[in-house]
Order: C-alpha cells, then sequence, then structure tokens
C-alpha cells in the first residue's frame, strides 16, 4: 500500500481514536482498485484477545463496524453514518499479533440510508471475517453541535501506507 489517500481520525473515538490510550487506532485508507472501497492493515494487540491467541469477537465486530462506516467518507468527505445492523460472519479465528489487511466497500446508497460489507483478511489472504452492515446518516442537526476540531477529526502524521 503506497501513495494511498489516508482518511481523516478522531482524538478518542476507541476504534480510530488516536489520542485513546486503550482504543484500536485503526487507520483507513482510500483503496484505489475498488470504487467506493477503504482498506487497512492492523495487528491486534494481545490485550484484544478472547481466547488465547484469537481476537475478541466483539473487537473483530467493531474493526468491521469502523470499515462500513468510513465508505461514505470517500465521497462526501465529512459524512458521519452510524450502523443501524451489522451482522458479522466469523469464518476462521482471528489471530492477536499477526498483520491483518481490512476492507470495506458501500454497496447501495440512497442517501439516508446505505449499505456496505467489509472483511478481514490474514497476510496470507484468507478470509476470516466478514460482515454486511445497514447504515444510517447521522442527522445533520446532531452535527450543527458538533466541532470537527474538538472531535481531532483530521489526518494525524505517521502510519503512512
Amino acid at each position: 500500500m503506497s501513495l494511498l489517500q489516508k482518511l481523516p481520525n478522531s482524538k478518542n473515538c476507541f476504534a480510530c481514536g488516536m489520542e485513546n490510550p486503550i482504543g484500536l487506532k485503526l487507520e483507513f485508507y482510500a483503496d484505489p482498485d475498488v470504487e467506493n472501497g477503504v482498506v487497512g492493515a492492523y495487528t491486534v494487540p494481545q490485550v484484544y484477545e478472547g481466547y488465547p491467541g484469537i481476537v475478541h469477537g466483539g473487537v473483530i465486530s467493531t474493526i468491521m463496524d469502523e470499515a462500513v462506516s468510513r465508505v461514505f467518507m470517500l465521497k462526501d468527505h465529512n459524512r458521519f453514518m452510524y450502523t443501524a445492523r451489522l451482522t458479522t460472519k466469523f469464518r476462521k479465528h482471528v489471530p492477536v499479533g499477526q498483520p491483518l489487511r481490512i476492507t470495506g466497500v458501500a454497496v447501495k446508497d440512497r442517501g439516508r440510508v446505505a449499505e456496505a460489507r467489509a472483511a478481514i483478511y490474514a497476510a496470507s489472504g484468507e478470509l476470516l471475517a466478514e460482515g454486511e452492515a445497514l447504515m444510517v446518516a447521522l442527522p445533520p442537526e446532531d452535527l450543527t453541535a458538533a466541532d470537527l476540531d474538538d472531535l481531532g477529526w483530521r489526518v494525524y502524521p505517521g502510519g503512512d501506507a
């Protein structure tokens, strides 16, 4: 992954908050090979395991939840959507301490409501988990009071792909 467009992160979000001391600090990039797609690389630390050596299912779902929301930020830079439904399929154990590839892609976009898919792959390319989501746009009045600077919503240095 080189010269990819890095997407913004927040300050405190559990999934993407770069200043959250217990957060995942996920980073995503626009996928140049997939229209309305995002891609990320991540190695899950042991502190997020469920069974020994295996990532907790809630963390797996969190990673995919972040990926599906990111695909709608590509065309409309600050289009925030929340997940109304996320269906997760655990295909194989997701290992801690191993490099993973995360993808997200928009499937349907009806404006206020949209659908997306996410997947987590092992470094070998093996599909480990996948998810489908129904997304709903955050009402504009909810964003009016939000100060993106206060949220720390920006592209953070480092971690360039």
